[in-house]
Order: structure tokens, then sequence, then C-alpha cells
């Protein structure tokens, strides 16, 4: 298993975050390891919901099937995938208000055969990914 956790805090507020989060038609201007929706988002955003996802991971291309496992408005956005050669994944994505701006903390989780011979190796590249994206999502917000 691989665990990822990244944290940055956005000079924006939560519901300004949340809706650039939530916005999937703009998904891959910031998220770094996203390509494509091949059949669109998750419509309605629900607990539930599956969706598609053509990613990129360590600089391979991979087919993600996602469903949303938990949801809170405004707060938090919980899915778990399933990818290529058995791989899970999980994405946690909370938002807490932090006066004008917010805190945004992202776990995500890989596990299966494949991620035990690579985990090292996909944990850091999840991690600058995931660092990569904060980044671009705050830059949105200016």
């Amino acid at each position: 298993m691989a665990e990822v956790t990244v944290r940055a805090r956005i000079e924006a507020p939560a519901e300004k975050v949340w809706d650039r989060l939530t916005d999937f038609d703009s998904y891959g201007q910031w998220n770094a390891t996203h390509t494509d929706f091949p059949k669109g988002g998750p419509h309605p955003l629900e607990v539930g919901a599956a969706y598609e996802e053509n990613m990129k991971l360590m600089g391979f291309p991979a087919e993600v099937t996602w469903t949303v496992r938990e949801l809170a408005p405004g707060r938090l956005l919980d899915v778990k995938g399933k990818g290529p050669m058995g791989v899970s994944l999980g994405m946690r994505y909370e938002l807490t208000p932090d006066g004008e701006a917010t805190a945004v903390r992202i776990d995500g989780t890989f596990t299966g055969a494949a991620v035990s011979l690579m985990a090292a190796k996909l944990k850091d590249s999840a991690s600058a990914a995931l660092n990569e994206s904060l980044r671009k999502l705050a830059g949105l917000m200016a």
C-alpha cells in the first residue's frame, strides 16, 4: 500500500475552492494527473455516483472507474477507484475554512499487488502530482 497526504492553504473562501474542485468540466486546469473524463464527470455529484477518468500515474496512462463514497458539499469529497492491474485507489479532499482562506487536505491511498512492487516510487510520484495540483488550484483562485 502507498499512502500520500498533502496540504495547502489557499487564499480563497471554502465555497469558491469547492466550486472549482467540483467543476469537472475544468478539472484538467488544476488536476496534474487528469487527462479526460470520457463520459463526463459525476452528474449529479452524489454518494454512489460512478464515473470514469483517464489519468496519468507515474507517467503511464490509466483508466480509473471512481465511485463517490462520501460527500459533504463545500467540505468533503471522498472517492474510491478501480484502476489497471487490480490497483484500488482512494482520494479524499477535505476543505476547512481558515478565515478568508481555506485549508485543503488531500489523502490518497493506493493498494493492490502491483502497488507493493513500486510503493515508494508511486508515493513520490503521487505526492509531487498532488502538490502540483494544489498549487494550480490555488493559482485559479486569484
